[in-house]
């Protein structure tokens, strides 16, 4: 590939999908571009980078953005996130939407759509006491491909080894092959759709709580910037925002700040400020999701 492809794919993704692709990833380029060349019986990257600059192929330049976006991910992955959800922000948002008995939660950039499903059979474990709830998870990821699978909820064995408990292997999934399929009832509670996080999202109505976890990484500060300031009128007033591990909104955000309480979650400015003269009771952190039971 040469510098000038390489220079234009770099600005091509940036503009598509916000994915900043710095210079010492051009190896990477290189491994995935020519694996889809193969896949779509082109000649080589320099053909590719040629039928992507007449700019007549946006299915193109879509499997091009496929092929280059991360889309690893595994069940309860980190764990942390998942217990402050069980522990902490299911109790709350319960509580305070008593009068609705309806719950929204936000998964953007799904990917294969193990977060959401992981979610959902949280929520599922509660059983009677959501009796007559409407609960909606919405999954949404830049690519069409990989929320193809999302929709299926298929995994193989090593996808399943990757986070989940055995419990929930054994009440949940059916085994098709030598692969698992996601039970038709924790399937039937997520709605996937494709959608960019630099587009608006306005249609998507307010969520309690907006998971946005391991993307802004990916991004450059002007990006990030964007992204959280087109999702943080999308949950509502006292929601709970939360970022993956080696991510924050310091800097990048206003509306957005850490909760004065747990460590990962964000919350509306008014709202940390709110909770960091009064901590809420009865909310000790139970012992982690998958202590000792991997799949």
């Amino acid at each position: 590939m040469t510098e000038a492809d390489f220079a234009f794919l770099r600005l091509l993704l940036q503009q598509r999908s916000g994915l900043s692709l710095t210079a010492d990833k051009r190896y990477l380029a290189e491994s995935r571009l020519g694996i889809l060349c193969r896949r779509r019986s082109v000649v080589d990257i320099e053909a590719l980078v040629r039928q992507l600059r007449l700019g007549r192929d946006p299915d193109l330049e879509s499997a091009v953005v496929d092929a280059m976006t991360t889309n690893e991910t595994l069940f309860f992955r980190d764990q942390t996130p998942f217990n402050l959800f069980r522990d902490v922000i299911l109790p709350a948002r319960l509580a305070a939407n008593a009068a609705t008995r309806s719950l929204r939660i936000w998964c953007a950039a799904v990917s294969s759509g193990q977060e959401a499903y992981s979610l959902a059979m949280l929520i599922d474990e509660l059983g009677d006491r959501l009796a007559g709830w409407k609960i909606e998870i919405l999954g949404t990821d830049i690519s069409a491909e990989i929320l193809e699978k999302a929709r299926t909820g298929i995994y193989s064995q090593f996808e399943i080894q990757r986070g989940l408990p055995i419990q929930m292997l054994l009440k949940h999934f059916q085994q098709v092959g030598d692969k698992w399929q996601v039970s038709q009832r924790i399937r039937s509670m997520v709605e996937f759709r494709q959608h960019n996080l630099l587009e608006r999202n306005d249609p998507f109505g307010r969520f309690d709580v907006i998971f946005c976890r391991n993307v802004l990484i990916y991004f450059d500060v002007p990006t990030k910037m964007k992204v959280l300031e087109l999702l943080a009128p999308r949950l509502v007033p006292d929601g709970a925002f939360l970022l993956g591990a080696a991510e924050t909104v310091l800097g990048l955000a206003t509306k957005l700040v850490c909760d004065p309480q747990h460590r990962g979650l964000y919350r509306h400015a008014s709202m940390a400020a709110a909770l960091a003269t009064s901590a809420a009771p009865g909310l000790r952190p139970r012992p982690a999701i998958a202590a000792g039971m991997r799949g």
